[in-house]
């Protein structure tokens, strides 16, 4: 797939501003704040409705404007799909495909997907947790689309019961003993929602596994070797834990992995209402990095923490479609689709900047073959020589073909 138009009406500083794309690669180039990277966050936003740049969509809308627009055409073999999407700060955003009538902004998710690098990503070796988990979820979506309303779903209990939590918690400091009916039910909740994200997450991370692993070795001289794990409380193979529960192996069934997080819930309960937050589920795990036996955080130097970031995206465009050769995925949740026409737009947002000559060439040599790549770079030496295809320059509110 690619993207043949994008369209941005009063959308981060462009007023507004049509842009015709290529397949292969496409270079944006223009000095650091003329908004380069506002293209491509657009692109992504279409295709995960979220950000790589900021956490809520309040910053997407221009200063002064009441909303955003965001108009992309997809091609996808002989296909051709428009979809727009408006975004207001504050409201729930809403969708069109085709020119249909406006609906939910999740029913878009599918029709585009991508994979983004950027400096950004550097927080996913060396950052918190919660920035490891929305790669995953985020890839989850796009390989499931309708695992989004899921993940919104578990959030949404979380807040909740944590909120329920806080109120039984001032209850028992005043010395009443509250009513644990209401928390029972929001713990089934949680249980069977974090139950379906395990199962999503696990199977996701199994076949990441060796592709990084890969990726890694591609765009690294170092000897060791990248591994990546999925690391949940109440998983059998947790290394935190002192006793592995009696459990099937992970990937397991979210039936089972229910039942794990229910007694896994139960067990916390009253850790929980002491501390008035939720403690056991999705919402705290981590996919943990390697290099060798030494986590990536806290051991890599700063080369080999670009090198493992970089390979959890190589990895990701693999998983997603992206590459020549089709690659094992039995048994998980998705039905991957090969071929040239089902690969990722990958887009590379002043990453070259960051990465030393070897890098550099490393990296374009294994993303030349791509659908579609878009490049963003302040100078034109930044972008190699094979990946310099269409080239646009970019100025104050302003993108030109050159």
């Amino acid at each position: 797939m690619y993207v043949s138009h994008l369209s941005l009406l009063d959308f981060r500083s462009y007023e507004a501003v049509d842009v015709e794309l290529e397949p292969g690669p496409n270079a944006f180039v223009g000095r650091n704040g003329r908004g380069k990277t506002n293209l491509v966050e657009a692109l992504g936003y279409v295709a995960t409705l979220g950000s790589h740049r900021v956490a809520n969509d309040t910053p997407l809308v221009r200063a002064g404007a009441e909303r955003a627009v965001v108009r992309t055409r997809v091609v996808r073999g002989e296909r051709a799909s428009t979809v727009e999407l408006e975004i207001t700060a504050g409201k729930a955003n809403r969708a069109r495909v085709n020119r249909g009538q406006l609906g939910r902004a999740r029913d878009v998710l599918g029709i585009l997907r991508t994979v983004l690098f950027a400096p950004e990503d550097l927080a996913l070796v060396k950052g918190d947790p919660d920035g490891r988990r929305r790669f995953l979820d985020q890839l989850v979506v796009q390989l499931l689309p309708r695992a989004a309303g899921v993940l919104s779903d578990y959030e949404r209990v979380v807040r909740q019961r944590s909120a329920l939590l806080k109120s039984l918690r001032g209850h028992r400091a005043a010395g009443r003993h509250p009513d644990l009916s209401a928390l029972e039910v929001w713990d089934a909740r949680a249980a069977q929602l974090g139950g379906q994200v395990l199962a999503w997450r696990t199977a996701l991370v199994r076949a990441l596994e060796p592709l990084v692993a890969t990726a890694y070795e591609q765009v690294s001289d170092a000897d060791s070797v990248a591994r990546v794990r999925y690391r949940s409380a109440v998983l059998p193979d947790d290394p935190d834990r002192a006793e592995a529960p009696a459990a099937p192996p992970v990937p397991a069934a979210p039936e089972e992995l229910e039942k794990l997080l229910a007694a896994a819930i139960e067990e916390q309960r009253p850790q929980e209402i002491e501390r008035g937050q939720s403690l056991v589920g999705p919402h705290r795990d981590d996919l943990l990095l390697a290099l060798g036996d030494l986590p990536a955080k806290g051991y890599a130097s700063h080369g080999e923490s670009w090198s493992v970031a970089l390979a959890l995206r190589l990895a990701a465009f693999r998983l997603l479609g992206g590459g020549t050769e089709p690659i094992e995925t039995a048994g998980v949740f998705w039905d991957p689709d090969h071929g040239s026409d089902a690969d990722p737009v990958l887009i590379l947002d002043d990453v070259f900047a960051e990465l030393d000559v070897r890098r550099r060439e490393r990296l374009a040599e294994l993303v030349a073959e791509a659908r579609q790549v878009l490049v963003t770079a302040a100078v034109p030496q930044d972008v190699p020589e094979r990946l310099m295809g269409a080239r646009f320059e970019v100025t104050p509110g302003r993108v030109r073909r050159v």
